[in-house]
């Protein structure tokens, strides 16, 4: 499933409106997270740690293909954005997201894959997607922009080519991410239910409800540019249809 939403993702994204051209406003205002610079947050949840630190659930490859995938799935995200901001470091939302939401993000996947043990030996079939060579790599470590799974190192490239061409197209590239995040996390989470796996449910209801955070952010930013419909025109070059998304918010 992830692999056709990212295909059609991209295939998306080349047709989206390239518009306006670069600029530096600091962005305020509904939907924004606070704009102050901050620290990296590492420190997870309580409820997400002792999940993570309780009793190890039973994979079948569906699950173990998908830690593995969102591990570089959340690095991609953190990745996009942290490019984002050197290019529009008055854009507060790229920088807040990255340090607040998805080092923490990578942060809980990543000890799920040190709990399952998912290290360069698991053998993955059927997809295209190696075994993660950062099993314990520091997050400050890990290679920004380069990746092994071929559709993601793809995307990664044409995200931060869009969200060059202005203020407007990057934090459009902003809702992008976190739309296919969360449609990527609905069919996750399912897995894991059907599966019983109660500790990779938590911790990826932890990464949807910050999607669900971040998607409301980009979405008030570009309000604040004068695009009065927000995220809502890039969600729906992914979902189709003429509604937009009624995400959960804070």
């Amino acid at each position: 499933m992830k692999k056709n939403i990212l295909k059609s993702l991209m295939v998306a994204g080349a047709v989206l409106t390239v518009i306006g051209c670069g600029g530096g406003s600091t962005l305020t205002g509904e939907g924004d997270i606070p704009t102050t610079d901050v620290p990296t947050v590492s420190i997870l949840p309580d409820n997400v740690q002792a999940a993570i630190d309780g009793p190890a659930s039973t994979l079948d490859e569906n699950l173990t293909n998908t830690l593995s995938y969102m591990g570089n799935e959340e690095r991609l995200a953190y990745d996009v954005y942290n490019a984002l901001d050197e290019q529009y470091p008055t854009i507060k939302q790229f920088k807040n997201i990255a340090t607040n939401g998805e080092y923490q993000h990578i942060t809980a996947v990543q000890a799920l894959i040190q709990k399952y043990k998912l290290s360069d030996d698991v053998n993955f079939t059927n997809i295209d997607l190696p075994a993660l060579g950062y099993m314990n790599t520091a997050i400050e470590d890990m290679k920004a922009g380069t990746y092994d799974i071929s559709v993601i190192q793809e995307l990664y490239d044409n995200l931060v080519l869009q969200g060059s061409a202005s203020e407007k197209e990057a934090l459009k590239v902003g809702c992008i991410i976190e739309v296919v995040d969360i449609i990527d996390l609905d069919h996750d989470i399912k897995l894991a239910e059907d599966a019983n796996a109660t500790d990779i449910v938590t911790v990826f209801n932890f990464l949807r409800n910050g999607s669900y955070n971040h998607y409301w952010a980009f979405d008030g930013a570009l309000k604040n540019l004068g695009s009065t419909e927000g995220c809502c025109p890039a969600a729906l070059e992914i979902l189709g249809g003429t509604v937009c998304p009624d995400y959960p918010k804070k």
